[in-house]
C-alpha cells in the first residue's frame, strides 16, 4: 500500500514547499506591511526589518518554486540565526522560548535545499 504513495512524493514535496513558503511569507508581510495585524513594525534597516525582507522575498520564491534551493538555503540560515539570537537566550528549550516555528522552518527549508522544489514549480529539477 505505501509503495503506491511513493508515486506522489514530488507532489507531496511541492505541497510542503508551498505551505511552508506561504507561512514564511506571512511572517514577512506581518513585519513589513503590518498584515496580518500586529504590534510589530520594525524599521527596514534593522535586524528584524532585514529578516522581514528575507522572509518576504524567499517566501515568494519558495512558493512559486523559482530558485528554490538558494532561497531555501538563505531562509534556513535566517531561521537558525533567529533561533539562536532571539529565542535561545530566553531558554534552550523551544517549547519554553517560542522557538518552535524557527526550528521547523530551518529544517524544512534545509530539506528543500537538498530535495529541490518537487512538482508544480517554475524551475523543474
Amino acid at each position: 500500500m505505501f509503495d503506491r504513495l511513493s508515486a506522489y512524493a514530488p507532489q507531496a514535496l511541492a505541497v510542503l514547499r508551498i505551505v511552508a513558503g506561504l507561512l514564511f511569507l506571512l511572517h514577512g508581510t506581518q513585519k513589513l506591511l503590518g498584515f496580518p495585524a500586529t504590534e510589530m513594525s520594525p524599521p527596514l534597516m534593522s535586524l528584524f526589518g532585514a529578516a522581514g525582507l528575507i522572509e518576504l522575498v524567499t517566501g515568494v520564491l519558495i512558493i512559486i518554486g523559482f530558485f528554490t534551493r538558494p532561497a531555501a538555503f538563505i531562509a534556513s540560515g535566517t531561521m537558525a540565526v533567529a533561533y539562536w539570537m532571539v529565542h535561545a537566550p530566553n531558554s534552550l528549550f523551544p517549547t519554553n522560548n517560542g522557538g518552535d516555528a524557527p526550528i521547523l522552518f530551518c529544517f524544512v527549508f534545509l530539506y528543500l535545499v537538498f530535495a529541490g522544489p518537487g512538482a508544480w514549480s517554475v524551475n523543474k529539477r
